[in-house]
């Protein structure tokens, strides 16, 4: 294992880096994503309502390996096989792995980042909104600068074990050769045979970023349960 680590932990280290990278994109355009979707869920609209409804329980729905493929394979066929498209694309649409990976990852996180939005602007007393709108606020600015921003505060520590769950979502991402640490791993593997030492030492490389990401979420829910107690 030692001689694995020497010759190779340069190279799985990046591949972590490259994980995280794609884990962050994923969670940022999620957040923007979650956001957009779990507001929609909770207008007073029923076609915003349904709009909301109908993303989240496809995305939830539907395995990360398919659409990974159907992002990475389906799309680029489709259009390029499409009449309409050949007349405005001057070559044909290719999506890289990591353009491919951050928006599968940003879908499919945004859907559970909705209902984590929904989840945290219901759990707001409904008098914020009413005394924001008794003040001559609109409806948007009131969401906006007044309920979104306590909501946000406690759904912190959901989104830190969102991330955590992204992050372990990037693994299904090798399928589609994305230079992550699993991909690189196998890639190890098929130089050293050592597959229970490499795969040993890749499990301990997510259980240290895992480990630790659950601390800072720990944490600040703690912080976040004093605050409320200093509150009241």
């Amino acid at each position: 294992m030692n001689q694995i680590i020497q010759e190779y932990g340069i190279f799985l280290l990046e591949a972590m880096g490259q994980t995280l990278l794609l884990a962050l994109l994923g969670l940022f355009f999620g957040c923007i994503i979650g956001v957009f979707f779990g507001l929609l869920s909770v207008v007073d609209n029923k076609v915003c309502n349904v709009i909301s409804l109908i993303y989240v329980n496809i995305i939830r729905g539907v395995p990360m390996i398919v659409l990974a493929f159907f992002i990475y394979l389906g799309i680029p066929y489709a259009v390029n096989n499409s009449e309409w498209f050949k007349g405005i694309l001057s070559e044909p649409l290719v999506f890289t792995a990591l353009t491919a990976g951050s928006i599968c990852l940003s879908l499919n996180c945004g859907a559970y980042m909705a209902e984590i939005i929904r989840a945290g602007i219901e759990a707001i007393d409904p008098g914020q909104m009413e005394a924001a709108r008794s003040l001559g606020l609109p409806y948007w600015k009131s969401m906006f600068r007044v309920v979104l921003p306590q909501a946000i505060k406690n759904m912190i520590p959901s989104i830190v074990n969102q991330f955590i769950i992204t992050l372990k979502d990037t693994s299904i991402l090798s399928v589609i050769g994305f230079p992550e640490l699993v991909n690189k791993a196998q890639n190890v593997i098929s130089i050293t045979f050592k597959s229970f030492q490499v795969w040993i030492i890749v499990g301990i490389m997510y259980l240290i970023i895992i480990l630790a990401l659950q601390f800072v979420a720990k944490m600040l829910e703690r912080r976040l349960n004093r605050g409320r107690r200093h509150s009241h």
